[in-house]
Formats: C-alpha cells, structure tokens, sequence
C-alpha cells in the first residue's frame, strides 16, 4: 500500500526529491526531469503516494529536513487521507487509486428533494442499475405529494419519456421499496420491459430481485392497474388507479419474496424519478 505525504507547497516537496535524490531528479536527465509521482490537491492540501519502500528513507529525511518547509510534511496512510480529506472523491483528482481499492460508484444525483430516498439509498440503487444511468442528474416526474393519488396522472407525466425510471414506496408500515424499469410507465396491451427492470426492498437491508430469466413479465401498464412482475400466483409488484392500494407477491420473473411490510398494502407516498436529458 502506497503512503501519502500532506505538504504546503508542491515546490518545497520537489526541493525535498531534488536533495533526495539528485542523480533522478536534475534538468540533465531528461527521463526523469520532474518527479514521477501524481498529485493531488484538496482543500489547499497537496499529497504525493510513494511506494512502502521509499518511507524509511523519507522518513529519516524529514527528522533533518532540507529546509523549514518540511516541518510542514505528515507520512499518513492512503487511508487515513481518505478519512480526513476525502481524498479519493475530488472530481479534480490526479492521484492513481491504489489497485487494490475498490472503485466507488458515482451516486445518482437527484434534482428535487425526495421523500424517500437518501444517500445510502441511492448508493445501493446505482450499484444495480445499468451503466448507461449513471453519471445522469435524476428528475422527479411524479409524486403523490405533489401530484396527488392517480395512475392517470403518473401515465401522463410520463408520456413523452423514453428513458428508464425508478418507481419508489413507503407503506403505511415505514417499509421503502419499488422497481427500476428500463422503459417509462405506459397503457399497453402487452408486457414491455427489459431485463434491466428489477424490484428491491431497503427493509431491513437492501435487496435487488433481478430478472431470473423465466420469463418476460416486466411491466404491464393497464388504466386500472400498474404490475410489475408476474407468471405465478401474484404480481411482484402491483398497484391500483388510486395508486392507494398495493400489493406485492413472489413471482417467478424475479424470483423475489414480497416487498411489503404485508403482501396487500396501502401506499403512504410513491415517487418516480428518471434521468434528466
């Protein structure tokens, strides 16, 4: 694992390799005229990661440094800068991650304020959903609390969409969950949908139910009803045109177990978001 050095200023750092090192960093060499050592700047800190088997030697350098500067010089971990500076999540980053670090998904952006929706909510969301969402700002194009309680009105928000969407509840029992369909919400006399339509549950840990391949039973949007999900005894999601009554069972297109607090539910607020072109 490499080591991060918090510095003042990136000249007095290449003054310390320079006295370090002469024979690599001197303007003769022209392979090696500058340090090879990416940088990154964060809250007016700078941090250069060096190899574990540098640190010995710096370490000595820094109990006699070169000039008063070096007094402003800290060896932390990697991890430790992360923890401090967030270091990793700068969006102006030059520093290579470490390859042993896992690489962190950008979290969905969202344009209004949700009701039901956080961070951590959001950080599981994106893990799931397809490539081509992330990195998109997300809108939202209906809620009951805003909107009132209408399938029709859902379907008319959505009539002019062609992107994927994100169906989120709360039961009158506080449990949040709902589906992420690749195609907006429409009357049809068939099933639509693709593979990248799934169900999840954040009571009491997350839970994706992805496509189990059994069948194509994605999304079925009727005047009277919205499902989601079927082929068995129940629908793995299903809503009424009030959008007031629920009901969520295990079916075989996600091979899911119920979604809700109770397999018939009523709905306490409902939201729909979809990436903002």
């Amino acid at each position: 694992m490499g080591v991060a050095y918090s510095v003042g200023e990136v000249d007095h750092l290449y003054t310390f390799f320079v006295q370090w090192s002469p024979d690599i960093y001197t303007k003769n060499n022209k392979k090696h005229c500058k340090p090879r050592y990416l940088i990154r700047k964060k809250h007016q800190n700078r941090y250069l990661v060096v190899e574990k088997d540098k640190v010995a030697v710096i370490d000595k350098l820094l109990k006699h440094p070169v000039n008063h500067s070096a007094k402003n010089w800290e060896i932390i971990t990697v991890n430790d800068a992360k923890r401090r500076l967030s270091l990793c999540s700068s969006e102006d980053s030059e520093v290579e991650e470490p390859q042993d670090q896992e690489e962190v998904e950008d979290v969905p952006i969202l344009s209004n304020h949700s009701k039901l929706l956080d961070d951590h909510h959001l950080e599981n969301l994106c893990v799931n959903m397809p490539a081509r969402t992330h990195g998109h700002t997300w809108q939202l194009v209906y809620s009951t609390a805003v909107n009132g309680s209408s399938l029709r009105t859902l379907y008319r928000n959505m009539a002019d969409l062609d992107c994927p969407v994100l169906l989120v509840i709360k039961d009158m029992q506080q449990k949040v969950f709902g589906a992420f369909s690749s195609d907006p919400f429409r009357v049809s006399k068939y099933c639509y949908g693709t593979g990248e339509t799934f169900l999840f549950s954040f009571s009491p840990d997350f839970k994706a139910y992805k496509w189990s391949g059994e069948n194509s039973y994605f999304v079925s949007g009727h005047r009277e009803s919205l499902q989601i999900g079927g082929g068995g005894g129940g629908f793995g999601l299903w809503l009424d045109a009030d959008l007031y009554h629920g009901s969520s069972y295990s079916c075989p297109t996600f091979h899911n177990v119920p979604l809700s607090t109770q397999q018939d539910f009523i709905v306490q607020d409902l939201e729909v978001w979809t990436i903002q072109n």
